[in-house]
């Protein structure tokens, strides 16, 4: 695969898993959306879906990683790093353009976040946060419980990933990715509770730094405080695991 191809490959794949993610939990989120308060379950599947869309398009060009913790863990594995700088910058672009993608799906709703006053006819409602329809938020602000729930949810995304390429038959069939994105869909169910699993850098550093910019009313804070552990942790995850199957497998 040739530079270009991965780096093509990689920033649209990376944007649509970010226009489904980002999509989901804006739909959740914002009022006068249709699916609002829908719940967690909503979101799981609907980033597991993105993985699905995101992968299978990005497959033929560039085997369709969509993250730098799954691309690190590969590198680690095979030893191969020449390649890494491309997929990294194309998956932090792709979900730089998915936020983007996804702030304009719903800009109506992200307009219509401000303050109402209450009238005869309803209550008063006040803006909602935004930050967490574009980047992970801690449930409890701990650092070192939020680190390791990010290095331990990684590890349970990368490690079956880089096993999954042993099992002939998922290769043969074309269901690796569709398997992989019911995966996600469980680490969400499961290790998503505590910090939101980011599990994936460029899935929450990219679309941080398009919240920043983005002209949305009542919008908060980008909390770049917080923005290192969901970037540091999966990438310890990922590396790892791919240390963890070098070993193992």
């Amino acid at each position: 695969m040739s530079n270009a191809d991965i780096f093509v490959g990689e920033v649209i794949g990376t944007a649509i898993l970010i226009l489904f993610g980002a999509g989901v939990c804006a739909a959740v989120t914002l009022r006068y959306s249709k699916a609002r308060d829908s719940g967690w379950v909503v979101i799981a599947f609907g980033w597991g879906f993105g993985v699905l869309a995101g992968a299978y398009t990005a497959a033929p060009l560039s085997g369709g990683h969509l993250n730098p913790a799954v691309t690190i863990g590969i590198a680690v594995d095979t030893g191969k790093w020449d390649k890494v700088w491309v997929y990294l910058l194309g998956q932090t672009a792709g979900a730089m353009l998915g936020a983007v993608l996804a702030y304009l799906v719903y800009l109506a709703q992200f307009r219509a976040n401000v303050r109402t006053e209450g009238t005869t006819e309803g209550t008063a409602h006040e803006p909602v946060p935004t930050l967490g329809i574009f980047s992970t938020v801690p449930e409890i602000r701990s650092p070192v419980a939020n680190l390791v729930t990010e290095i331990i949810a990684t590890v349970a995304l990368v490690l079956p990933v880089l096993a999954f390429g042993l099992t002939k038959g998922l290769g043969e069939s074309g269901t690796t990715v569709l398997i992989v994105s019911l995966l996600v869909v469980g680490i969400g169910l499961s290790l998503g509770g505590p910090t939101g699993y980011a599990i994936n850098p460029a899935r929450d550093l990219g679309p941080r730094i398009v919240h920043t910019l983005l002209p949305i009313p009542h919008k908060g804070t980008s909390d770049w405080g917080y923005a290192w552990i969901p970037v540091v942790g999966p990438l310890t995850g990922g590396a790892l695991a791919g240390l963890i199957y070098n070993a193992a497998f």
